[in-house]
């Protein structure tokens, strides 16, 4: 049967995007996050860049919102519904005491999957209780233009669970990239993790300033990014939680994770809260004089 419902639990940079995306394309959404408002304000950030890049209309807009049928922080309420997407902090204690919490709370019938970035479908599948239903489903940051998902389950995941969510997947129109068996970081994030950690490596260890970095990196490779651009656009929080991840058992995750905590504290969290890395709505890079010598 098709997936009718959704609920995204963890409103956060990418928790939002998956609800505003899902609720654009028809689909009904509840959003449970621990502070509804913070929920409806990144919401509303949304809005500008669906009518920049896909000329979404008012009425697209607002027929987007109308389907967002609750933003709550109450158990009882948001999670009958077809399917959940666990988009929680990237933190095991938090997700271990969501999903305790959460199996008070859903239907056996209810696809589960984890968006996390970090951990693997084997480690979370242990606190549900139906595992034939769980799976993880991973996007990337600005999903309505890189709008690919991740999507990989565990041995004990039906093939026809797989199937429903690649289904999904087409209707939220995401490109469903199934892998065949779990793997650190799926594709993406395989690729994609050590060439920002490298970058981050250089500039917290005092090799470059982050715009001497990013010049370098597009000269040299044509790249129409720099790395502190990306990171800046997918989120320092996300950025924060990999390296802290790490850091106890890599000294050069340490020295990362105590940097990017100082600009988190002191709101310089990316593109969305102004000013990141670079400062935004007009940031540096945008100078057509940029990258001239």
């Amino acid at each position: 049967m098709p997936i009718k419902s959704l609920t995204i639990a963890g409103a956060g940079t990418l928790g939002s995007q998956i609800a505003f995306q899902t609720a654009f394309c028809g689909i009904p959404v509840n959003i449970w996050n621990p502070h509804p408002e913070r929920a409806t304000k990144r919401l509303a950030a949304l809005k500008p860049l669906y009518k920049h890049d896909l000329h979404a209309t008012d009425e697209q807009i607002q027929a987007a919102m109308d389907n967002i049928k609750m933003i709550t922080n109450d158990w009882d309420k948001p999670f009958k519904t077809d399917y959940i997407i666990e988009a929680v902090p990237e933190s095991m204690e938090l997700k271990e005491k969501f999903y305790t919490e959460l199996m008070k709370h859903v239907s056996p019938d209810t696809i589960i999957a984890s968006n996390s970035s970090t951990f693997l479908p084997s480690q979370l599948v242990k606190f549900v209780d139906h595992p034939e239903r769980f799976l993880h489903m991973h996007f990337a940051n600005h999903i309505w233009i890189f709008n690919a998902a991740e999507i990989v389950g565990t041995p004990a995941t039906k093939p026809e669970v797989i199937e429903e969510v690649v289904d999904f997947a087409k209707r939220i129109k995401m490109l469903p990239i199934k892998l065949n068996k779990e793997n650190p970081g799926y594709i993406m994030n395989a690729l994609s993790i050590p060439y920002l950690n490298s970058a981050l490596w250089l500039w917290a260890s005092g090799v470059a300033d982050y715009q001497t970095i990013d010049k370098d990196w597009m000269k040299a490779s044509g790249a129409p990014m720099g790395p502190f651009m990306s990171l800046d656009a997918i989120g320092l929080r996300t950025a924060y939680a990999i390296s802290s991840s790490q850091a106890d058992k890599n000294p050069a995750a340490k020295i990362i994770a105590g940097k990017l905590k100082a600009m988190i504290d002191a709101g310089h969290t990316g593109a969305l809260a102004g000013e990141g890395f670079y400062k935004y709505p007009h940031p540096a890079y945008e100078d057509p004089n940029f990258l001239k010598p």
